[in-house]
């Protein structure tokens, strides 16, 4: 059982504490969106889960929704910060690019259930799922931010390339939905088939790069 389900009943917080409480609320909402489906999981569930009230929950979080919208921020937050690190350290433009895909695919092989949660399920807020990758990025703080922020880091690191002079095959939109297509697929394989006999679980990411790399780069 859960250590979730033993916690202390209560309501808000005390004073500097409710960022705790959040983070159990959070916790709780993903353990049972994986383990029963989002459409399943109802917030007495969730509140149960924690220890609370609903309407103590209610404090947190209006609904189920913005649960799934701050764990969606919350897991691309991990990979906001590989990016953010490969910005600051790698200036060859090329390198650049093949570094965004091993901190990808690095990415969803540790955090193979918030992976799961958020891309290989049915469970994104219509409010992300009619923008996508696409929803305007000028308010950081907006829920749901966390992919479109990923995404328009991508696509700036393609056009800065292409900029420094090398040449793309496709916009730099359409190059970074290849390359999300492409390590998405080696993600999505290795977390689903775990126990498969892969050959050589490192050489399949590496091997995906080079086809990427190559297909979006003129004459790589």
């Amino acid at each position: 059982m859960s250590a979730f389900s033993t916690a202390a009943t209560g309501g808000r917080k005390k004073r500097g504490e409710g960022h705790t409480r959040r983070e159990e609320i959070l916790q709780a909402a993903k353990e049972l969106f994986l383990e029963q489906g989002y459409e399943a999981t109802t917030i007495r569930r969730i509140a149960d889960r924690v220890g609370v009230s609903a309407p103590a929950l209610y404090l947190y979080f209006p609904d189920k929704e913005q649960m799934m919208l701050a764990l969606c921020d919350q897991t691309f937050g991990y990979l906001i910060e590989s990016i953010a690190e490969i910005e600051s350290t790698v200036s060859d433009p090329r390198e650049r690019i093949r570094r965004f895909g091993e901190a990808y695919l690095k990415f969803g092989l540790a955090h193979p259930d918030e992976y799961k949660l958020i891309f290989l399920g049915t469970n994104i807020p219509e409010s992300v799922r009619k923008l996508g990758h696409r929803m305007p990025t000028d308010d950081p703080t907006r829920p749901g931010i966390g992919g479109a922020i990923v995404f328009q880091r991508l696509v700036s690191i393609l056009a800065e390339a292409e900029a420094s002079g090398l040449k793309l095959n496709y916009p730099a939109d359409t190059c970074a939905e290849l390359c999300w297509m492409a390590m998405h697929g080696v993600a999505s394989a290795l977390i689903l088939k775990a126990d498969f006999p892969w050959s050589n679980r490192d050489l399949l990411g590496t091997g995906m790069l080079d086809i990427v790399m190559k297909g979006i780069i003129r004459g790589d």
